[in-house]
């Protein structure tokens, strides 16, 4: 159907909704890799039973970033044109894999990001008031350091191209590698173009584990991690290619 080699990457952690996703995925005649971030119920017994998907398991939990590096190095390794990530937790809708499709090739972008924010949303009612704010400030300092133009920092629903990733060299295993993406993106010139996504919450209650539960530990995290990449690249001596806008929808 389509005539570039894409990958679609599902990290996963005990989410049982992954098989809904997979399925739904498939129907797009595309190769699925699942990164299974070490699941502790019978996910990953059972993941190994789906038949035309491929797996990379962590043994243990190591993070939600170092499930994004492992798709990166995949696609990298496999000579894929094109690698879009959607999380497995149901909070990211198959059915617009399409939108993504439709934009290949990407002649004037490297990087395509969903973004949840493009329409009018209900904080506290469509979004924890806690990640929105939280995002709305990370955004807005990525704004300043880049001059992307983002509205929403935080969407997984990503395509890139892959001859891209090579470039990148991320660290983080947390929540925080996405900022690292960001940083590197704009010392290295990448083309970035956001496209509105649907913004999902499945549960408005759900939160995040261990220290990062605290809003101002997870916001005092996200801004150490943008600070130490900033350090990084710099001692790297990775140059600021151009300053460039995101591209709009």
């Amino acid at each position: 159907m389509y005539r570039k080699k894409i990958l679609v990457a599902i990290p996963v952690f005990n989410e049982i909704t992954v098989y809904n996703i997979i399925h739904r995925v498939k129907n797009f005649s595309l190769d699925v890799l699942v990164i299974d971030d070490g699941s502790t119920n019978s996910l990953r017994a059972e993941l190994l039973n789906v038949k035309n998907i491929r797996m990379i398991v962590h043994p243990r939990n190591l993070g939600y970033g170092k499930t994004i590096i492992d798709a990166y190095l995949y696609a990298i390794k496999n000579r894929y044109d094109y690698l879009l990530t959607i999380d497995g937790d149901g909070q990211h809708e198959p059915d617009e894999i399409p939108l993504f499709l439709n934009e290949i090739p990407f002649h004037d972008y490297d990087i395509l990001s969903g973004s949840r924010y493009f329409f009018p949303i209900k904080v506290g009612e469509d979004v924890p008031a806690d990640r929105y704010r939280i995002n709305r400030k990370i955004t807005a300092i990525l704004n300043r350091i880049t001059g992307f133009g983002l509205t929403d920092s935080f969407c997984g629903s990503k395509m890139y191209k892959v001859e891209k990733l090579s470039q990148l060299h991320l660290t983080d295993y947390g929540y925080g590698m996405p900022l690292q993406v960001w940083i590197q993106a704009w010392r290295m010139g990448l083309r970035v173009r956001e496209i509105p996504v649907k913004l999902i919450y499945k549960d408005i209650t759900k939160h995040f584990k261990g220290i990062l539960e605290d809003p101002d530990t997870r916001l005092r995290y996200y801004k150490a991690v943008i600070r130490k990449e900033l350090a990084d690249t710099e001692h790297r001596n990775v140059p600021v290619c151009r300053t460039n806008k995101t591209l709009r929808h």
